[in-house]
Formats: C-alpha cells, sequence, structure tokens
C-alpha cells in the first residue's frame, strides 16, 4: 500500500479509489491540489487529508483551498508552467467543476501537463436529470486531450496511469471524471506501475529540408528571423544563426523571454502589442524564417516576402500566413544542422539599418513615459512597468493580465533568461494574474512572485486575496489601477467606436486587501511609486500596491494600418459629437508621446 493511504488511526477501512487515485498522484510526483471541497469531491479530500496523516505526515499531497475553481485552474497552470511537472485542481460535481472550464482552457492551450478531477454525481443517477447534473466527460474535451470517466474500481488504475501519461505525452490538460460513490469504493489490489514525468523526445528535422532552408538563404540579400516561444533552450544557437546570416531578430510576446536577453539582433516585437522594428524587418526582407512561431495575427505578417517556417509541430506550417519553405523539427535541433551550411554574410547593412530603427524607436516612442514623468498626475503605467523591472529581483516570476498589463510587460519588463513573463497569451482569459501567481508562490515559494494585474482583472477573482493571506504566500501584487478596461477602449478606437461601458468605479484596492489582512498600499504620486514597489518586493508574505494610473494611456502599436487610423478618426470624432471633447483632449495630452513617426 503506496504511503500506507487508506489507513490511519481512526479509519479501518479498505483502500478506496480515491485513496487509489492520490496514491497514483503522489507517485507521480503531484504535491497539491487547488480547488474547493464539497459533496460529490469529499471522498478525494478526505483521501487527500489521510494522505499527510500518522508517519506519513508531510508526505502526501496538500489541498489549496481556492476562492473560485477558475482560479485553481489558472494556479495549476502556472505550476506546470514554471515547474514543467505535473499540477492538479479539483472541482466538485455540476457548477464546481464546470467553473474549471476556462482555466482549462488557459492551461491545454499553453500546452501544460495539467490534471483536472471533475467530481460528478453518483452513478445511479448518471442520465436522469438529477440534482447538478452534468456531462464532463463530454463538456471538457474541447479542452483536454484526454477527457475519460471512471465507472469501476477495476477500471481505475489503467485510467489514472493514462490520464497522467496524456498530460505530458501530448502536453495538455486530463481530466478524470469520478463519481461520489465509485471513489468511495474498494479499490482493486494489484496497481500497475504509475506514470512519471518522461524525457522530451529529439525531433531531428530531415536533412533535405535543412539543406533547401540553407539554399534560400544564401540566395537572399536580406534576411529576417522571427522567434516564438518553440526557441526556449535554444537562444544560443539562435543568436549564433543571426550572426551569421546578418539577421535582425523580432519576437512574438511568448517568444519574448527566451529570445530578447543578450541579442545585440533585437528587433522588437510585432503586433497590437508590439514595439520597436519587427514589423518593418518583417515586411522589407527577401527572406522571413519563423522559428517556433504560431503568432496568429496574420495582419502583422507579410503577404509578399518569401517565407520558411520551423516548427515541432507540423499542423502549426502554413496556417497563419504563406508558406514557401517547411522545416518540421525542433528549433535548437534545425538550426544546429543550419549552422554548418550557410556562408557568413557579406553584408550587415540591413541588419544594421533595422537594430538602428529599434533603438530609436526604444528611446523615442517606447521610452516616452519613463523619463521626466516623476512629477506627471495621473501615473503613466509604462513609468509603472518600467520602475518595477528595475526593482523586481533577477528570477522574478511574472504574471500577467490580459489587456493593457501585457502590453506594459512586453515592453518594459527585460528578461534576462531566468525571469520568467506567465500570462493568458493564447486563451486571452481576464483575470488569470493573481490565481497564476498563487501556483507559482505555492510550488517556487522561495522566489519572488510578481502579480502585474488590472484592476478589471483583479476584481473578477477578487476574492483570491483570501487564498493569498491564507496561506500567507509571498506573492506581490502590483495592481495598475486606472477604473477603466483599456484594451477594450483601444479595441472600440480601433474599429471607428464611442468608448462605452469601459469605465469603472474608483475603488481603493489597497483598503480592500487591508481589511483582508494583507499589507496594502495606495500609490497616486509618481515620486512615491519606487519606494512602495521596494517595500513590497522586500516584505515577507503577501502585499498590494495599488497604483493609481492614467486611463487614457493607450497602447498605440508601432505600424498602424489606413483602416485603423480612420477607425481612430471616426472614434474621436463620435466621442466629439456625443459631448466627450473634454475626453478626446485628455486622451490626446495622455498619448502624444506614443503616436508613431516616420
Amino acid at each position: 500500500m503506496p504511503f500506507g493511504i487508506g489507513r490511519s488511526p481512526v479509519d479501518k477501512r479498505n483502500r478506496t479509489v480515491a485513496d487509489l487515485l492520490v496514491a497514483q498522484l503522489i507517485e507521480a510526483g503531484v504535491r497539491r491540489i487547488y480547488g474547493i471541497v464539497g459533496d460529490s469531491l469529499n471522498p478525494v479530500v478526505d483521501a487527500v487529508h489521510r494522505s499527510n496523516t500518522g508517519e506519513n505526515a508531510g508526505k502526501g499531497i496538500e489541498w489549496i483551498h481556492v476562492r473560485h475553481e477558475e482560479a485553481a485552474a489558472f494556479a495549476a497552470a502556472a505550476e506546470a508552467e514554471v515547474t514543467g511537472s505535473l499540477a492538479v485542481c479539483a472541482g466538485s460535481c455540476g457548477p464546481g467543476n464546470l467553473h474549471l472550464i476556462n482555466g482549462l482552457y488557459d492551461a491545454n492551450r499553453s500546452r501544460v501537463p495539467v490534471l483536472a478531477i471533475a467530481s460528478h454525481i453518483p452513478s445511479k443517477q448518471i442520465g436522469t436529470g438529477f440534482f447538478q447534473e452534468t456531462h464532463p466527460d463530454r463538456l471538457f474535451t474541447e479542452c483536454s486531450v484526454y477527457s475519460e470517466m471512471i465507472s469501476s474500481a477495476d477500471q481505475a488504475p489503467r485510467v489514472i496511469n493514462s490520464a497522467i501519461h496524456h498530460a505530458y505525452g501530448a502536453r495538455g490538460v486530463s481530466v478524470l471524471t469520478l463519481p461520489g460513490d465509485v471513489a468511495d469504493l474498494d479499490a482493486p489490489a494489484a496497481v500497475p506501475d504509475v506514470a512519471c514525468r518522461p524525457a522530451p523526445p529529439r525531433v531531428v528535422p530531415d536533412a533535405g529540408a535543412v539543406q533547401q532552408l540553407a539554399d534560400a538563404i544564401g540566395a537572399a540579400k536580406k534576411v529576417t528571423i522571427f522567434a516564438g516561444a518553440g526557441v526556449r533552450g535554444a537562444h544560443d544557437d539562435v543568436i549564433a544563426l543571426a550572426d551569421k546570416i546578418a539577421a535582425p531578430v523580432g519576437h512574438s510576446l511568448r517568444g519574448k523571454e527566451f529570445i530578447q536577453y543578450d541579442n545585440p539582433f533585437d528587433v522588437g516585437m510585432s503586433g497590437l502589442l508590439g514595439y520597436g522594428a519587427a514589423f518593418d524587418a518583417m515586411h522589407d526582407c527577401d527572406l522571413l524564417i519563423l522559428l517556433g512561431t504560431d503568432f496568429p495575427y496574420d495582419q502583422f505578417l507579410p503577404e509578399s516576402v518569401r517565407t520558411a517556417q520551423v516548427d515541432v509541430d507540423p499542423t502549426h506550417l502554413g496556417r497563419r500566413t504563406r508558406l514557401d519553405l517547411a522545416v518540421v523539427g525542433d528549433v535548437g535541433e534545425t538550426v544546429r544542422a543550419l549552422l554548418p551550411l550557410v556562408k557568413k554574410a557579406r553584408s550587415r547593412k540591413f541588419l544594421d539599418s533595422m537594430v538602428s530603427k529599434h533603438e530609436k524607436a526604444m528611446t523615442g516612442v517606447v521610452g516616452a513615459y519613463t523619463k521626466k514623468v516623476e512629477r506627471t498626475t495621473p501615473i503613466h503605467p509604462e513609468f509603472v512597468a518600467d520602475t518595477l523591472d528595475q526593482v523586481a529581483s533577477d528570477d522574478a516570476v511574472f504574471t500577467v493580465d490580459t489587456g493593457m498589463c501585457n502590453v506594459w510587460a512586453a515592453r518594459y519588463i527585460t528578461p534576462n533568461g531566468r525571469r520568467r513573463v506567465i500570462g493568458s497569451f493564447i486563451h486571452g482569459s481576464m483575470a488569470n494574474a493573481l490565481p497564476h501567481a498563487i501556483g507559482v508562490a505555492a510550488s517556487q515559494p522561495d522566489r519572488q512572485v510578481v502579480a502585474m494585474a488590472g484592476d478589471g482583472g483583479l476584481s473578477m477573482l477578487l476574492g483570491e486575496l483570501v487564498t493569498l493571506k491564507h496561506y500567507d504566500l509571498p506573492v506581490k501584487v502590483v495592481l495598475f489601477d486606472n477604473a477603466s478596461l483599456g484594451m477594450v477602449r483601444l479595441e472600440m478606437l480601433v474599429d471607428g467606436l464611442p468608448m462605452f461601458g469601459t469605465e469603472s468605479p474608483h475603488v481603493d484596492y489597497a483598503a480592500v486587501a487591508n481589511a483582508i489582512g494583507i499589507p496594502a498600499v495606495r500609490v497616486e504620486k509618481p515620486k512615491d511609486l519606487r519606494r512602495a514597489l521596494q517595500e513590497a518586493l522586500n516584505r515577507p508574505g503577501p502585499a498590494l500596491v495599488d497604483v493609481v494610473t492614467d486611463p487614457r494611456a493607450l497602447s498605440i502599436p508601432p505600424n498602424i494600418t489606413a483602416g485603423q487610423v480612420r477607425g481612430f478618426a471616426v472614434a474621436m470624432s463620435k466621442e466629439i459629437l456625443g459631448g466627450g471633447m473634454g475626453e478626446v483632449v485628455s486622451m490626446a495630452r495622455a498619448n502624444l508621446r506614443n503616436v508613431p513617426r516616420p
């Protein structure tokens, strides 16, 4: 009986299916489950409790009581992201496990190993319209790589093992639907070996495809590299290739932390959140090489530039933009095979011009609000992000809310190979920063964890501040408090719509946090910002810094289409005609220095 699970001084029952599940999770390296206890889930919760009793104290699984199951799934996703190991969340039948679904979508699209326990109504009631009846084994199929219901004790061991294998092997979410009465059945005596974390495979590209890519590089006068999250672990190889073929290197948001640091050929990021010269470098080259990226915004990708794509997943090839040359393989393996086949570029003129343009953009447009604003109120959010970047530790983990916080993190948080930046970058959910931070801090309590939250996101899962206090998790919440939905405002302007429904009441979130028992301070003057951030970061346990920022500060991309310009003009006209002249003038003042210039 692994870890003695199922036996305690006060419980002489045989080992149950719930005990078996917990034992297999422990053998697979799981150390905590995020969730909310209740009804059909109680046998599993009880097994978790007993896994830490008697001689097993400290050897079992910790239960992390979140305040909303959505937060449980987000927390598990972040733990899996930073550890690479299986993380687990759980929800009771009906509404309980349905609340998991948004966070599970995020985890599955981020391709991290998460196992969700979706407890179910009594098995004899399934199909009768019973109280809280849903069908989790069907509901979760779209946001998982594996979703099965355990309907008998004999079936349980192999299905649990299969779920663990799928989460690792298929890189995503596995869902186990478990009726409460089945969880309480006696477990079978024989249990198969428990799955463990496998070593990742090497995906070596076809030699002929690599030679074709080398020939294409040799035939091009101007080459640009655009890197995504697939360059993780291949930083030095990609930099060596860029140096040899004189290629500027742009990146996606998810690729930023893996390629931007120690990169003299960096030209920034493209897209609506973009900055620098990445857009120009991709559109002005003769050959664009996409490395490990499934960048979805085709309006920022060139249509008339010859394009090569390297990806470990062949389903990603050519689905976003034109594809002239495809290489299936790991980026590192491909680049290492490619390097001996390419000749050193004779001219670095294109590279130098793009790097120069990038530096101009960074010191001009992007850097506009990080200088000479110590007396400007409301506080510019760019100034907050830049100051946070300076005072945070070199190995900090930043969890970032979707929306404007994504922009400020992308532009001002400096990667160095040890820092991590985690967000809902593919699923794009609001309210992810705080629960993501919970998962990181619970699994890596000695690491500095900073949640860059917007007031829109924080207010959606505000109850998770109670979770921080409950477990004294060392999460530092830096709140960009502009009392509005900033990204939605920008989206409306781009579409030529007047701003509507984006405003929120002014709330003193520092007072809310203090009432919960979390040390917090509200910052309204730029001169008070650095000290407030430093004190929060140096404090043990949780802390919150509520920074009142300018709601009119918007992220203007470095390249705006004619249609977007027309949209801004139409939207501003509508604001004026609707009596919003003062708002238009204020927005112009707040964003004038961010308007791209030729």
